[in-house]
């Protein structure tokens, strides 16, 4: 029987309220007993002295743009940079070529992860057939071949009758509803946050308002239908304050935000750098505080990537031109710990909970925690490593990152997935 001890590390499981020095024994892919000083033989140690050991890290919004775009990134490349960046358990989008919208694409994905992905990946399916915002796709059928939620990602369904009849559907099958917030009328045409930097700049500006409509909208939505409704990379002051307000009033809904969204202002956008392109835009100092009460309040319940690679010949446009989207998954981590840890924002038990039992009570995974007979993924973390981001070095096949360069104290050491460590700091 193959078996992992993790010794003497402070286990932090949100889940059961544990924040203590403990071991822990994997047996197989299974927790087998967490407890104080555990009398193990025959099994691979791993010392954690002075180290976090958490459930394993869910990223609930990524994309691996496979089938189409394996150009760009494929489901073992982007799952490797999951695992650098300590995710166990990544979800992702269905923006591929073709749209992930009917259970032969589902297991396609499936079947690819099975056989090439060091981490457990978990496939979002199509609202709308080809995310036209249309028809609905096959929504039982990719159910039952295993997506875990639907999303039309970054083509909003703007017709209210047909999210009408998707949270219904959902709500039948028991799966959340995702859904990128833009009223695409108001935001037509721009490419950063609409602002004092848009105007300088000469950019067209994306104003905050277009995600608070769609927000709102569905919110009505989600309280009409009693669907499990989930905002994508919450990014604008309205939107926090109107999650806060639906989850007062017992609605089921969930937010998540990003690193990048709680990390950077549109005011501190080197000019014309497409780096620091990404949809929605980075936006104000006050938008941004508000996403930090959204995260220290219970407004937002994950912490997602939304790591969207694109290939170096895409992104090096005129900046009106290149796509949007950064890659994230191996900074997240330390952006958290960087941003919201070190500064006192929240404790680290709330960071854990906002990377695994967040994301874990959003998709129903079943993966978020750390008590014998669960799945056996941890996260292994080491809080004062100080450690600087190289692009170049990235697992990811894309390089569309803001913050190369950075220097962090903080991060992952280990990644273990169904009992193995598949991968550790510097090897």
């Amino acid at each position: 029987m193959r078996k992992l001890f993790i010794q003497n590390g402070r286990v932090i499981d949100p889940a059961s309220g544990l924040d203590a020095i403990r071991d822990l024994l994997i047996e197989e892919d299974r927790i087998a007993a967490v407890g104080e000083k555990l009398q193990v033989s025959g099994a691979e140690r791993f010392d954690a002295t002075g180290l976090i050991v958490a459930p394993g890290f869910i990223d609930m919004h990524v994309h691996l743009r496979e089938p189409g775009f394996e150009y760009a990134e494929t489901i073992e490349s982007g799952s490797r940079a999951a695992a650098a960046g300590g995710f166990t358990t990544i979800c992702c989008m269905p923006n591929t070529s073709p749209v992930n919208d009917n259970a032969t694409v589902t297991r396609y994905i499936i079947e690819r992860a099975e056989r090439h992905a060091i981490v457990n990946v978990r496939p979002i399916g199509a609202i709308t057939k080809g995310s036209a915002g249309d028809e609905l796709s096959a929504i039982g059928s990719m159910r039952d071949a295993g997506i875990v939620a639907i999303s039309d990602d970054g083509r909003p369904v703007m017709n209210a009758r047909v999210m009408r009849r998707a949270m219904e559907t959902a709500r039948s099958f028991g799966i959340p509803v995702i859904d990128h917030c833009e009223d695409l009328h108001l935001s037509a045409g721009g490419d950063m946050h609409e602002g004092l930097q848009s105007v300088r700049l000469g950019l067209r500006g994306i104003p905050a308002a277009s995600e608070d409509v769609m927000v709102a909208r569905d919110i009505l939505l989600a309280e009409l239908t009693g669907a499990r409704y989930h905002v994508a990379h919450i990014s604008s002051l309205h939107s926090v304050e109107m999650v806060a307000f639906a989850k007062s009033r017992g609605l089921r809904v969930t937010s998540e935000t990003t690193p990048h969204h709680f990390s950077l202002t549109d005011d501190e956008m080197p000019p014309y750098d497409s780096n620091y392109k990404m949809k929605p835009p980075l936006r104000s100092q006050c938008d941004l505080g508000a996403v930090m009460n959204g995260i220290v309040s219970g407004a937002v319940d994950a912490i997602a990537t939304d790591h969207a690679p694109h290939a170096g010949s895409e992104k090096m446009q005129e900046f009106e031109k290149c796509p949007f989207g950064v890659i994230g998954l191996e900074t997240a981590i330390g952006l958290a710990l960087e941003r919201l840890v070190h500064p006192g924002k929240i404790p680290l038990k709330r960071m854990v909970e906002l990377f695994s039992t967040g994301p874990d009570r959003v998709l129903k995974l079943e993966r978020g925690r750390l008590a014998v007979g669960a799945p056996a993924d941890v996260t292994i973390l080491d809080v004062e490593r100080t450690w600087t981001y190289d692009v170049n070095k990235s697992a990811s096949k894309s390089r569309n990152s803001p913050f190369n360069g950075h220097t962090f104290r903080g991060g992952p050491v280990a990644t273990v997935v169904n009992g193995r460590v598949v991968w550790r700091a510097g090897n």
